[in-house]
């Protein structure tokens, strides 16, 4: 059975100001999410499923159901604010989505499969995705999962700070911590990092998430578990967010698997701020220079 490749993309784009999900970028009207796909479909996966705000259903279907007909299954799951809440009551004040861990529990009826999760607005490179579809077909199991570590430097904006999770590996390549450090940027020759954590200066070549995480099915058991806890904690909180990373460093930490950090030679780009667009466009046209895609991806 071939993997899935999971997309989150049902963010409210607050820092962009924007729907920057469904922004054209490539030069025959190509989203971020295209080349994502395309490289998908050719490393090898079988199924695409969007993570999506219902109010967005109708876009995307008459974005993406063209383009994708014949190609790759495609399937549709809505991020609603009550799912999997079991027997928690919505506070009347929550009005944000509850994170990116509870966006993958929505998906757990429709993915049976060992998949790939990433984000619907960063470009992420073929070489990952072979990576991820390699590790998704021949070492995936309920006790081995991975993440796909970005090299730091090719992970920062000219136009601003950024946040980035910075992975603590192993000898043996295994991730034993992310933390997440804020206002990231290079100044002066140095990458530094304004916030409470030490040290100030990161490595330039930490080894960074981008949520680009490789699981097993199994995984939707245990954030199912993790989120009921999380509610109990958090949920008079309004802002308070469930990740990723919160139930990854729980599946670590309690003895129930590894996690393989696979690093990548890609480059990685995405539209933090609004400036940051002409450079993705200038970045993929040079990719389509280079012969890495065509000019236009669906013809």
């Amino acid at each position: 059975m071939q993997p899935t490749l999971l997309i989150l993309a049902a963010g409210m784009a607050s820092r962009y100001g924007s729907m920057k999900q469904i922004q054209a970028f490539g030069p025959s009207g190509e989203t971020i999410m295209d080349y994502s796909i395309y490289d998908a479909i050719r490393a090898g996966f079988g199924k695409v499923v969007f993570i999506i705000r219902k109010d967005f259903a109708e876009d995307f279907k008459n974005i993406f159901e063209p383009k994708l007909k014949g190609r790759i299954a495609v399937d549709y799951v809505f991020q609603e604010m009550t799912a999997f809440m079991d027997g928690f009551a919505l506070p009347a004040e929550r009005t944000k989505p509850w994170g990116t861990a509870h966006a993958v529990l929505c998906a757990k009826n429709a993915v049976k499969e060992p998949f790939a999760v990433i984000n619907a607005d960063d470009f992420y490179g073929r070489d990952a995705f072979e990576k991820a579809h390699a590790f998704l077909t021949k070492d995936c199991t309920p006790e081995i999962y991975s993440i796909i570590g970005y090299d730091l430097q090719k992970t920062l904006s000219d136009n601003g700070t950024v946040n980035r999770g910075v992975c603590q590996v192993d000898a043996k390549g295994n991730l034993t911590s992310i933390v997440e450090r804020i206002n990231i940027a290079d100044k002066e020759g140095k990458v530094l990092c304004d916030d409470e954590h030490e040290p100030k200066e990161l490595p330039r070549h930490s080894s960074v998430s981008m949520n680009f995480w490789c699981f097993h099915p199994s995984i939707f058991t245990i954030s199912q578990q993790l989120f009921n806890q999380f509610l109990a904690e958090h949920i008079t909180k309004p802002k308070a967010e469930f990740f990723i990373p919160i139930v990854a460093d729980q599946f670590i930490k309690d003895g129930s698997g590894v996690i393989k950090v696979i690093p990548t030679s890609a480059q990685w780009f995405g539209v933090t701020y609004k400036e940051d667009a002409p450079g993705v466009q200038e970045s993929l046209n040079t990719l389509i220079s280079d012969g890495e895609y065509p000019t236009a991806l669906w013809q």
